[in-house]
């Protein structure tokens, strides 16, 4: 069978769902089919451009494919009549983000028709699908509540376990993965201004944008937390990362109503690493339990603080939380052959 993998592309912009569709890929290889990976270059600024980035999707002509699986808005836009859709995300603002007033779509009625061109859009595609899989729980209810359709829960795998090995505490609180706004490592610096000197921070990943990374060094700056918080803002590669999450005491991974689990969580898990998140980041909290996998604090910086403290505070704690948050991983027995089993049935 010829498969053909549909997902998004930003020029020069890669994070967990182009993570998972290299692994997609290589799964249904293993399974004995061929597989490629069509990436569409989405631009979602400015909003007036969305719809004829929708239409440009909607028009691929594939020939020469037996099964298409799409990932994301506006990719899963595309026609075949045997396509599966493993939900990533939607357009989220013009959903959630829309409601909570997090949007760049705008305002009066203009804002209102983009709203409705791309609902219309996302449930035709809905209607046409051969089965819709969600990546989380937040995503498939997220689904039901917007768009009224149904769909199963496939959580996506950890791509690498077996260098997420552990190892002893080197006294610092990882956060990892990619650096913005949404991800909210700026939380964590703001934090650590009210945390005890004894807490150390190190934060590890690409930003966004160079004022996303400018954003993070000026608040370090204005803070005086220099002394006390290691940025290394770069692409790591996945052994660098690696050895980040398998020396921290703890791991965190606060973004704002996550989909999934995160990959930040899920690599802390395997490592046997406790996890930090905050009472809004949505799937992470499938992981992260406070007081039975990690800390859980409400999202602001004296809360955070304290849970930051409380990494601190007993070493033997601190490693059953971790040892916990593996164990809890472990039990959802999630594998890539099984995903890419449940997406080709």
């Amino acid at each position: 069978m010829k498969v053909l993998i549909v997902n998004n592309m930003a020029p020069f912009v890669s994070g967990g769902a182009e993570s998972m569709a290299t692994h997609l890929k290589r799964n249904i290889e293993i399974a004995g089919h061929q597989a490629e990976i069509l990436r569409i270059p989405f631009q979602w600024e400015p909003a007036t451009r969305i719809p004829s980035q929708m239409l440009m999707s909607r028009a691929f002509e594939l020939e020469g494919v037996d099964h298409v699986i799409a990932m994301k808005f506006p990719a899963y836009l595309v026609r075949h009549p045997r396509k599966t859709l493993w939900l990533v995300h939607q357009y989220r603002q013009a959903y959630d983000l829309y409601d909570a007033g997090h949007t760049n779509l705008p305002e009066g009625q203009l804002g209102s028709d983009l709203r409705r061109v791309i609902k219309n859009a996302d449930d035709a595609c809905f209607r046409d699908a051969r089965r819709i899989f969600a990546i989380s729980d937040v995503t498939r209810d997220r689904l039901a509540k917007y768009n009224g359709f149904e769909s199963t829960v496939l959580r996506a795998p950890l791509n690498d376990p077996d260098i997420f090995t552990g190892g002893p505490a080197e006294g610092y609180i990882f956060a990892g993965g990619r650096v913005n706004d949404a991800k909210r490592q700026h939380l964590l610096v703001e934090a650590l201004a009210h945390a005890p000197r004894t807490v150390r921070l190190v934060i590890g990943g690409p930003p966004d944008t160079s004022a996303d990374g400018d954003k993070l060094r000026a608040t370090v700056e204005r803070l005086g937390v220099q002394d006390r918080v290691r940025l290394d803002l770069r692409f790591l590669d996945r052994l660098e990362y690696a050895r980040y999450v398998n020396g921290a005491s703890a791991v965190a991974s606060l973004p704002f109503d996550e989909e999934s689990f995160s990959y930040v969580a899920m690599e802390a898990a395997t490592a046997a690493k406790p996890i930090i998140s905050t009472s809004d980041s949505g799937g992470v909290l499938g992981l992260a339990r406070h007081g039975t996998t990690g800390w859980v604090a409400a999202p602001n910086a004296k809360a955070l603080a304290q849970v930051m403290a409380d990494v601190y505070a007993s070493a033997e704690r601190t490693r059953e939380l971790g040892v916990a948050a593996q164990a809890c991983w472990e039990g959802f027995n999630i594998t890539w052959p099984a995903t890419a089993q449940a997406l080709l049935s």
